[in-house]
Order: C-alpha cells, then sequence, then structure tokens
C-alpha cells in the first residue's frame, strides 16, 4: 500500500493476503446495502453474493467508508451494520475525499468502488447495473460519474448492462467515445438489466470467462488505463421483458418529474416505484442478475490469477 495511503484505506486481512499471493478478489459496492434494496433482502443478497464469489474460486471484498477509512473487505456484522445505518451517503468520485475526511459514513456507486477497487490492487468488480447517461441529457447533462470512471480506471466491471430507466443508446455512445471496451458475455444484444436484450448490438462478444480475461491481459500489456463493462445478461427465467417492463419504467419517470425528483435521488426513487408498478418483480430480478454477476466476476478474476494477473496499474509487463 502507497504510505499516503495509510489511515485512509483499509484492507482486511483475507482480501490482503490473497492479492498478496497474486490470487483472485472481486470488489463489490454497497449501495445495493443502503440505498438499492429493501431490508432484509439487502443484507440477504449482500451475503449470498459473497458466498457466490467464494463458490466461483475468487475472494470477496465488499467496500464502504467507515469511521474516515475506506473500507475494503467488509465481515458480515459490519454489512449488518450499514444496513442499519440512516443518513449513509451515497458516495461516488466527488464525494468519496470529502466523506473520508469527515469520517461521515458512506455507501460507494460504481465509481467509488473502483477507485477504492483500485487503489487496493483488485481487477474485478461485480455490480448489477451502471449508470449513465440520464433521459433528458442533452437539457439536464445528467450523466452518470460511472462512464468517466469506466474511461479512466483500470478495473473490470460485471453488470447487467445499464439500468434501463437511462438512455441506453448514448449510454454506449459515450462509452466507445472514450474508448471503454464493451464485451457482452455469451449475446450479440447488448442487455438492459432487468431484460436481456435492449434492442441493441452488442458492441463486442465473448463466450468464456477464459476469454474474458484474455482481453483484459491483453487490454494491460498494450498500455491502456481504462476499465473494461463486461454486460451479463440476466437469466431468461428471471428476466422481464423488454415491452412489459417499459410501461413500468416510462410511468415511474413521469413521477420522478412530477415530484421534481433530481440527481442522486433519482435512482433509488425510480427503483422504489417500479418495485410498487411491477408487485415485487423488480427486485426479485435485481436480485437474480447480482448472484449471475458475482458468480461470472469470481470465474473471470480467477481465470486472471491462473493466467499470472498482473497490478491495475501496472503498464507492459515483463513477457
Amino acid at each position: 500500500m502507497r504510505p499516503d495511503l495509510a489511515g485512509l484505506l483499509e484492507v482486511a486481512p483475507r482480501v490482503a493476503a490473497v492479492l498478496a499471493r497474486g490470487g483472485a478478489v472481486v470488489a463489490l459496492e454497497t449501495t445495493i446495502v443502503t440505498h438499492g434494496m429493501p431490508y432484509p433482502q439487502n443484507v440477504e443478497t449482500a451475503l449470498a453474493v459473497e458466498a457466490i464469489v467464494r463458490a466461483s474460486g475468487a475472494e470477496p471484498a465488499t467496500i464502504a467508508i467507515v469511521d474516515g477509512r475506506i473500507r475494503v473487505g467488509l465481515e458480515p456484522d459490519a454489512i449488518r451494520a450499514l444496513a442499519g445505518m440512516h443518513s449513509v451517503r451515497k458516495v461516488s468520485r466527488a464525494d468519496l475525499p470529502f466523506t473520508v475526511a469527515t469520517a461521515a459514513a458512506g455507501a460507494t456507486t460504481v465509481a467509488a468502488t473502483m477507485i477504492a477497487a483500485a487503489l487496493a490492487g483488485i481487477a474485478v468488480f461485480a455490480t448489477g447495473g451502471i449508470g449513465g447517461v440520464h433521459r433528458g441529457a442533452e437539457e439536464t447533462f445528467d450523466v452518470s460519474a460511472d462512464l468517466d470512471e469506466l474511461a479512466q480506471t483500470p478495473v473490470a466491471v460485471v453488470c447487467a448492462g445499464a439500468k434501463a430507466l437511462l438512455d441506453v443508446p448514448k449510454t454506449l455512445e459515450v462509452l466507445e467515445t472514450r474508448g471503454v471496451p464493451v464485451i457482452c458475455y455469451g449475446s450479440d444484444e447488448f442487455p438492459a438489466f432487468w431484460s436481456r436484450s435492449s434492442g441493441l448490438p452488442a458492441p463486442l462478444r465473448l463466450d468464456s470467462p477464459a476469454a474474458i480475461a484474455g482481453a483484459i491481459h491483453a487490454q494491460r500489456a498494450l498500455g491502456y488505463t481504462s476499465g473494461t463493462l463486461i454486460a451479463n445478461p440476466v437469466d431468461a427465467a428471471d428476466e422481464i421483458p423488454a415491452g412489459e417492463i417499459r410501461a413500468h419504467i416510462e410511468a415511474a419517470v413521469e413521477a420522478a418529474r412530477a415530484t421534481g425528483i433530481t440527481g442522486k435521488d433519482v435512482t433509488p426513487f425510480l427503483l422504489d416505484r417500479l418495485l410498487e408498478l411491477t408487485g415485487g418483480r423488480s427486485l426479485k430480478t435485481n436480485i437474480a442478475l447480482i448472484k449471475s454477476n458475482a458468480r461470472l466476476a469470481g470465474a473471470v478474476a480467477a481465470e486472471l490469477a491462473a493466467g499470472g494477473g498482473f497490478g491495475p496499474f501496472q503498464r507492459n509487463p515483463a513477457p
């Protein structure tokens, strides 16, 4: 660990031990616990996802900000405690230094989790879906920091695509412009979170964790410092078809506009409204896709480690 990170970054001994021997580790975010799901499903899912990562051959490292430290590798009791806290800050890149400096409690978004993972030396991160270009961004300029983070932080992010609440075509366009490889796993179409298909073609396709690991190795060997987005379609048995969810999304978006919800509050509001509109199906699909992503992320991390994975910031490794 860099000397200047002492007191700011705390890596759990079990995670540090795996990293030290070049083993497989998967980073996990905590907005799922504090903002993405109701209790008790949030805690149950977080702990189940950790178990899935372990079963896939990797060590889980759930990340949050606690008592002025970026904690990499929360233990179950710490995850439960986080779920019980009130007014936990939803932390992205812009909030991370402030949250650490003020010793506030913070749950990490995709962007903040990527930053913490890279600082700790973790190359793979599993989440539900990334943020992106919001609808109406041509007027509001509301674009998630996740996209810029993917362009500048070399962590592979396994997700179920961009959240279908977003402008998905514009999100893919920004990722292409920023030079982020978007690999769809086993599919010719880009997934749309609750649905297997967004109606958009896959920018790239690979069909095995080994092939994905090979692409990440090549990216690092060529000196790229951007991340990789790995889009993993939710299983067919768990999806909500695109045509069905679209009407619910439109209703939820209109409710957000009418209520005046903006910024970071938009996504939690829309997820809560969709939970009501779908009679709980959106939550069930959300849980299923996060577990599927954790399984794939663990397999990719294991393949990277088996192939002699190297640190996320190292360029041009020796042959």
